[in-house]
């Protein structure tokens, strides 16, 4: 006998009667550059799925400015056909529907992942609404305070000196900082993997983050620079061709923690990692990979092999995921120059206290966006 899935015989729950989205892209102020990659523009997809309930679930997900409409494209016209009428309460039906638009051999799967994450958050966002509880807690409720740490020191130093970007974070209450490397020699890296640790004090957390950057031998050289520094761990070490090998090299060679996830599409991709025995550290990316629903495979994945779970960027739909496990470690941010949205898009944003965020009991997400801002930087296709 076949069993049904609950969702297909059941006429209870919230049905899904549209699915809104609006592109968003703001210039950055200056260009800011990581060990071989450029960014000028911040780009997200704002998401809204609506039901016969009267509740909306809301959200902004992902960073893609040229493929910003392609996205936008792949929701309206694959992903919501599949989900109106559906219960938006049946969260893993929703996404089974929904993840088919990643099959296309002939396109690039990221961007089918972005979409299918837009609409997977906005459908948690409206399944924390009915349910009237916030996503931290319905995903598990371990804390709901985290520490929040910057991506900074990119080259050519747009933010100042590294030393006074340090300054600047701890003045916005930051609890330590992700730092770039990889686009250096592992001399000059390690020189300002020092400026950072002298600047942000014993206490700052710092974390390296090499964008894949190095090869083999000069993440280990930098390794053996910055040894005695306090870095927290290394993410992304190794160049992208046989990176598990890498990560599981730099790993068993040195004393320093590996991180590695976000390149990953799937929870299979970093089950592999983990099997490896690649990674201390999984920072797999819910926005750019399928979405939450996606992520907490990841997560229960890692609690299995030990590993501690991090999250990409996106502090918003972050915060929530890593309060909700045990095994969570910093939500990541920018500085307000580099990601201009969740400083400014977020309207209820709460104050850091001691380099925490902690998130309030309002339902789903819990976030208002500002929609004039949102109006002022839409992309008009």
């Amino acid at each position: 006998m076949t069993i049904q899935p609950w969702a297909a015989t059941s006429g209870g729950g919230a049905r899904i009667v549209r699915v809104d989205t609006v592109p968003v892209r703001a210039p950055l102020a200056r260009e800011f550059r990581g060990s071989y990659y450029r960014m000028s523009n911040r780009a997200t997809l704002v998401v809204q799925v609506h039901t016969d309930a009267g509740v909306t679930g809301e959200v902004y997900v992902g960073d893609e400015d040229e493929t910003l409409l392609t996205i936008e494209s792949i929701v309206q016209r694959e992903i919501a056909p599949r989900l109106i009428d559906r219960d938006v309460l049946a969260t893993e039906r929703c996404w089974e529907a929904a993840h088919p638009v990643t099959f296309d051999i002939l396109r690039d799967r990221r961007l089918g992942l972005v979409a299918l994450a837009g609409v997977d958050a906005a459908i948690w966002d409206a399944v924390g609404k009915i349910l009237d509880q916030p996503l931290w807690r319905l995903w598990g409720g371990y804390r709901r305070s985290v520490p929040m740490v910057a991506i900074g020191g990119y080259y050519g130093e747009p933010l100042g000196p590294l030393a006074e970007e340090v300054a600047h974070y701890r003045e916005l209450g930051l609890a330590g900082m992700k730092l770039k490397v990889g686009g250096a020699s592992p001399e000059e890296d390690a020189r300002r993997v020092s400026v950072a640790r002298e600047a942000g004090g014993a206490d700052f957390v710092l974390t390296l983050d090499a964008n894949q950057g190095y090869s083999a031998r000069d993440a280990l050289e930098l390794c053996r620079r910055v040894d005695g520094l306090g870095v927290r761990w290394f993410e992304e070490p190794v160049r992208w061709e046989n990176d598990r090998r890498g990560l599981r090299d730099i790993r068993l060679m040195t004393a320093l923690p590996v991180c590695a996830g976000q390149s990953e599409h799937s929870a299979a991709g970093c089950r592999d990692l983990m099997e490896a025995g690649a990674i201390d550290v999984c920072n797999f990316d819910s926005s750019w990979s399928g979405g939450p629903t996606a992520w907490r495979r990841v997560a229960a994945l890692a609690h299995t092999y030990g590993v501690e779970m991090g999250h990409h960027e996106e502090p918003h739909v972050a915060a929530h995921l890593l309060a909700s496990q045990p095994h969570g470690t910093y939500v990541e941010c920018f500085h307000p120059d580099r990601d201009p949205f969740w400083w400014n898009l977020v309207t209820n944003r709460p104050p850091l206290e001691g380099g925490f965020l902690t998130l309030s009991d309002r339902p789903g997400f819990g976030w208002d966006l500002d929609w004039d801002y949102i109006g002022h930087h839409r992309v008009r296709s």
